[in-house]
């Protein structure tokens, strides 16, 4: 079942297409406030496609995502109590609760992890609107953390240009095949966990 190998190929020609930086713009954006998918899924084709671009398209997804941010921590600031009912609903509330707990142990250092890992950056965003943290060392955490995570994606991306892309294209049923099973693995462990 070739399903990862035909969505790299899409992902790839949207990745071509000239209206690409938009579409990451966007992703990154709204990534950064309220969708679950990581910009890094066009960012990093992208990069493979047209490597000489590759630090133009890392700067405009961190600054895309800072700016998503920035909205996360207004919807802290000036709605959570319409947005806490979603968290609860859809199951984020225990991570809401967490990244306060990281806030509290951290600070400045909880944003710049979460901008940097793949931690569910928009709870922490949302999370330090909630908690009144200070605006500019958010601004500066998000773009020091995001602005590795992206530019180390790219860069990695390009240099590995259409060699990487070719080895990729061969592999990547295997890589598809081979999270889902890991998410399964591991939601059923922390199922088991929860339930002990």
């Amino acid at each position: 079942m070739r399903i990862f190998s035909r969505l790299y190929e899409w992902v790839l020609q949207l990745s071509r297409h000239n209206k690409a930086p938009y579409y990451l713009s966007g992703l990154s954006f709204a990534e950064s406030s309220f969708f679950p998918i990581p910009p890094d899924v066009m960012l990093a084709p992208m990069s493979l496609a047209r490597p000489k671009k590759a630090v133009w398209f890392a700067f405009l997804t961190t600054l895309a995502s800072v700016v998503g941010g920035v909205a996360g921590y207004l919807i802290g600031t000036l709605a959570f109590d319409l947005v806490e009912p979603l968290l609860h609903q859809y199951g984020y509330y225990d991570r809401y609760l967490k990244a306060v707990d990281w806030f509290d142990a951290w600070g400045f250092w909880a944003i710049f992890l979460a901008g940097f890992s793949p931690i569910p950056y928009k709870i922490f965003t949302i999370t330090a609107g909630a908690i009144s943290m200070a605006f500019l060392p958010f601004v500066i955490a998000s773009f020091i953390g995001r602005g590795g995570r992206f530019f180390l994606v790219a860069l990695l991306m390009a240099w590995g240009g259409e060699k990487m892309e070719e080895k990729l294209h061969h592999i990547v049923d295997w890589l598809g095949w081979g999270l889902v099973i890991l998410v399964v693995a591991g939601a059923a462990v922390y199922k088991l966990m929860g339930t002990a």
